[in-house]
């Protein structure tokens, strides 16, 4: 309706402009004061204001049609967004648990051709870093008398899962005291309610 409606005035718009330009023209010849190529410069000028106004009435009305049609596309994409709540993986962990690590690893053999692997780092947390989806903990061992540490993001896909071995009573966030070679014997062993 709206296309038919632009067409309508575009054509009037075209039909006054005419009639006016062959007006002037008629009524009053060529005097010396205006040469006929004066006269061919002030028609187009004419034509030009009376169109742009119609132009300008079809330009608004096409970006009106376009955003009404993409908006349904819009909505149509909210609602599967909410269908899939985000939710931060591994909530349960806390500092002095023992977990296994399982991390994929992808490399390379000798030929060139590409595998993947789960390989298992089991040690003692000693605390988290960050918040969100950028959240780390850190897992440290001890392994033949040299301390090994780990820094895995929890919510990497390269963290397959986190197993929990044991939980260690803790009075404290982060346990760097560790590091320092203090042993394990200051923490007990908590066991699971059932």
């Amino acid at each position: 309706m709206s296309d038919e409606n632009n067409k309508q005035t575009e054509e009037k718009a075209a039909d006054a402009a005419v009639e006016e330009n062959k007006a002037p023209e008629a009524e009053a010849p060529a005097t010396p004061e205006t040469t006929p190529e004066e006269a061919l410069a002030e028609a187009p000028a004419e034509e030009k204001t009376e169109e742009a106004p119609a132009e300008a009435a079809a330009e608004e009305a096409a970006p009106e049609e376009t955003p009404a049609e993409e908006a349904p596309a819009e909505e149509a994409a909210e609602p599967e967004a909410e269908a899939t709540p985000v939710t931060m993986p591994h909530r349960d962990l806390k500092p002095g648990m023992v977990v296994r690590v399982h991390e994929i690893i992808k490399d390379t053999n000798a030929k060139g051709e590409e595998r993947q692997r789960v390989q298992v780092f089991e040690g003692t947390i000693l605390g988290f870093a960050g918040s969100g989806i950028a959240r780390t903990m850190t897992v440290r061992k001890v392994t033949g008398g040299i301390g090994v540490e780990k820094i895995y993001p929890l919510s990497s896909p390269h963290v397959e899962k986190v197993e929990v071995v044991k939980q260690l009573r803790v009075r404290r966030s982060k346990l760097w005291f560790l590091r320092k070679g203090k042993t394990k014997r200051r923490m007990k062993e908590i066991t699971p309610s059932k």
